[in-house]
């Protein structure tokens, strides 16, 4: 480190009430280490904020020294985005402070809150937001990126419970954008990820959730075909408190399965109706499905993805799930390297689908099916194999996907311009105010719109 970063740097402790963590520091290596293990990245500076007047510090420190920078908030971003090299992550997961208002429904949490916790909260009064579906996910990334979760048809994604957002800004300002107050700030971070500023903290519209209908069933693979199509064909009719996903994956004993996943978020009788056919079909090989707490059907599925687990992923949307779409993801998912890789189908419908597109930067409002491709391993001899099966798998399936893609999946090695694809019409706009609110485009580290 040169003199002049030194003595900046010291300068900067003075006034810094988190922990500043060099290369050479204790606590260095832990703090630098994302939820992906395949990112391995080095930066100059950790910055683990414990609150605003920190992260604006941060900021400023930065463009002082004209490093780039990275934003953790959970850590989950499977590009690595949270983490730079030779730069300044600024680490928000010290940052967890969270308040429930049961009487307004509302609730605020910090931007290094994961859901996990913030659940944990909400929950207390039977209340929830809806969220992703592991729970080590961090909140502001998820929700910034648009937000699907188990509540989406009811409720909406997270981007429409949100009520405001607290940014750090590039010039180091800090603003709360609303519906009343920058409207066209509040507009932009509704999908448009962390491109215009550090959400130090989000303010949610929160619902009467306790009790959920949620759980599995599971399929020998040999009945792959007809349980895909079984389930095309019951998500062509679903109510909106009714949230699913389909895929093939691997049980614990190594052998393929084909799953289903739900959760209902109305009234337990409803709910057991709603869930009648899909307990009905097969018999199953397992089936969870039951009541059970909101948080415990969001934590289900946290030991599939664990910290350090070496993780690629592409994916697109589909405008529907033909027999051809489930023909050739079995057959590819035939080859597949690792038993903790996947290929999911997530069901976009309801509530989500009913906002006009112009309405927020998050563009996708029609009813589909989110395709991912989730390739993960732990041994880093097989990077290759398992890279080339995602990626080949995806070229595979160019031919039936739309022109849509969800930011929060974009990988780093996209080719073109991947965010003018997941913004659609709302990309010309999201540059403009690009252009207003980060003209110099310091927060780029992310799924970046350029000016």
């Amino acid at each position: 480190m040169s003199s002049s970063l030194t003595n900046a740097v010291s300068d900067f402790a003075t006034r810094f009430s988190g922990q500043l963590l060099q290369p050479t520091d204790a606590g260095y290596e832990d703090a630098r280490k994302v939820h992906n293990g395949l990112i391995e990245k080095r930066p100059a500076l950790i910055l683990r904020c414990r609150g605003v007047a920190d992260v604006v510090e941060a900021v400023n420190l930065a463009r002082s020294l004209n490093l780039e920078v990275s934003v953790r908030g959970g850590g989950h971003n499977v590009a690595g985005r949270a983490t730079v090299d030779a730069g300044m992550m600024i680490d928000l997961s010290l940052m967890k402070g969270i308040y429930v208002d049961p009487k307004a429904r509302t609730a605020r949490a910090m931007g290094g809150a994961t859901w996990g916790e913030y659940n944990r909260e909400t929950q207390l009064h039977g209340l929830a937001t809806t969220g992703g579906v592991i729970s080590t996910t961090g909140i502001a990334g998820l929700t910034l990126g648009g937000g699907w979760g188990y509540l989406h048809g009811q409720y909406g994604l997270a981007i429409d419970n949100l009520r405001s957002v607290q940014l750090v800004l590039a010039n180091g300002q800090v603003v709360t954008a609303g519906e009343n107050d920058n409207a066209d700030l509040f507009w932009a971070v509704r999908g448009g990820g962390g491109n215009f500023g550090i959400a130090t903290s989000l303010e949610y519209n929160v619902h009467p959730v306790g009790s959920v209908i949620a759980g599995m069933v599971a399929f020998p693979f040999a009945q792959a075909r007809d349980t895909l199509r079984f389930y095309r064909d019951i998500t062509a009719d679903t109510p909106d408190e009714l949230s699913s996903w389909a895929a093939v994956v691997h049980g614990p004993d190594g052998s393929k399965l084909v799953v289903i996943v739900v959760c209902c978020c109305g009234p337990l009788t409803a709910g057991e109706a709603a869930v009648k056919q899909i307990k009905g079909f097969g018999p199953p090989l397992l089936d969870t499905i039951g009541p059970m707490p909101y948080a415990s059907i969001n934590q289900l599925f946290d030991a599939g993805f664990p910290k350090g687990a070496l993780n690629y992923w592409k994916s697109s949307f589909l405008s529907s799930l033909t027999d051809d779409v489930i023909d050739a993801a079995i057959d590819w998912y035939g080859g597949v390297p690792s038993p903790m890789s996947g290929i999911v189908f997530e069901h976009w419908h309801g509530a989500a689908t009913r906002i006009p597109i112009s309405a927020t930067a998050f563009p996708h409002r029609g009813i589909g099916y989110n395709l991912l491709l989730a390739s993960e391993w732990t041994n880093a001899a097989d990077t290759p194999r398992n890279i080339a099966w995602a990626r080949q798998g995806f070229a595979a399936m160019q031919r039936f996907v739309a022109s849509r893609r969800y930011v929060n999946y974009l990988d780093d090695d996209e080719a073109g311009d991947p965010a003018a694809e997941a913004y659609g019409p709302n990309y010309p706009r999201l540059r403009q105010l690009k252009g207003k609110f980060d003209p110099t485009n310091f927060f780029h580290i992310n799924q970046n719109i350029r000016p």
